[in-house]
């Protein structure tokens, strides 16, 4: 019951997110165009700790200083007291560019790509204060604030989270 209780409050969300979204801030990756230079510098205002609400409850995202070529990220989802889901991935220089990697786990570390797959964002572009990656688009709003705009494929809808330190 309290699953799909759940499931009914995301697609709610996603629905009013929908709603309340005007403009268009997530890009889709162009092979013709490919990706612009980019360096793990141009998005080290990510580092740190973020916390914010989504999904019906709270979530904690960490990122680590640029080392190695890397990025690290690890997020958490906890709702009504219990984790939903993690995330673990990173942001990697390869090809004079970034690429943004995803494996998705439940509460009880089960991943949910298959073993040697994670789901990959293209990087598109930078622009002032954001980074244009395939569906993917990190805004800086101040050295405490980050919106991360996300395109969902399946319900073709693009969803905001707003990130405080």
């Amino acid at each position: 019951m309290k699953n799909l209780r759940f499931k009914k409050s995301i697609y709610f969300l996603l629905f009013i997110c929908s709603i309340t979204t005007f403009a268009q801030n997530t890009l889709h990756y162009n092979d013709e165009k490919g990706s612009e230079k980019a360096i793990l510098e141009d998005i080290s205002w990510l580092t740190g700790t973020w916390k914010g609400e989504a999904f019906g409850g709270e979530f904690e995202e960490n990122w680590s200083k640029p080392t190695g070529g890397s990025m690290m990220f690890n997020f958490k989802l906890v709702a009504e007291g219990k984790v939903v889901f993690y995330e673990l991935g990173h942001i990697i220089e390869k090809d004079n560019s970034l690429l943004y990697q995803i494996k998705h786990f439940d509460q009880n570390l089960k991943g949910w790509e298959e073993k040697d797959k994670s789901e990959d964002f293209r990087f598109i572009k930078k622009e002032k204060n954001r980074m244009y990656f395939d569906n993917f688009t990190f805004e800086k709003v101040s050295d405490n604030e980050v919106n991360v705009y996300a395109y969902f494929e399946e319900s073709k809808e693009e969803v905001v989270f707003n990130f405080k330190k």
